[in-house]
């Protein structure tokens, strides 16, 4: 069965967050990735750049995941989208029947598709509002 892990939104605050987590937690980041190693990261301020594009941090058998917001790049940060609900699915049967399902009523944000880090990956919010992300790497199961 999948595995389900909180994704937090923040607005330039994820590093000064994830550090205060990692304190209280413990443990090392898995992955901490900014902005400016994206492949649109030259076309960002240098602000924008030192941003959190994804970190997370192992409590136990989960993950706690976040990122930085941009309001440069038009994206806003409220209550409901300061959220998402991760889905690291088991095979990519699984990874399809969950996105098709929660988007029955809802809107996809991002459709599921291969993406530059070399996992399937889909956002979408379902029918009340709760905001989903799918992240399927075939090279790690």
């Amino acid at each position: 069965m999948a595995k389900i892990n909180p994704y937090v939104n923040f607005l330039g605050k994820t590093e000064e967050a994830f550090n205060f987590y990692k304190s209280v937690f413990g443990g090392e980041f898995l992955t901490l990735q900014r902005f400016k190693d994206t492949p649109h990261g030259d076309n960002m301020s240098a602000e924008d750049k030192e941003k959190v594009m994804h970190v997370a941090l192992p409590i136990g058998d989960n993950l706690l995941m976040g990122t930085d917001v941009l309001e440069s790049m038009g994206q806003s940060l409220s209550f409901g989208t300061n959220f998402s609900i991760a889905i690291d699915p088991k095979d990519m049967d699984e990874a399809n029947s969950l996105f098709n399902g929660l988007a029955v009523g809802g809107q996809i944000m991002m459709p599921l598709e291969k993406m530059f880090w070399g996992a399937w990956f889909g956002m979408l919010f379902d029918k009340y509002g709760v905001q989903w992300m799918l992240n399927y790497d075939d090279s790690q199961k």
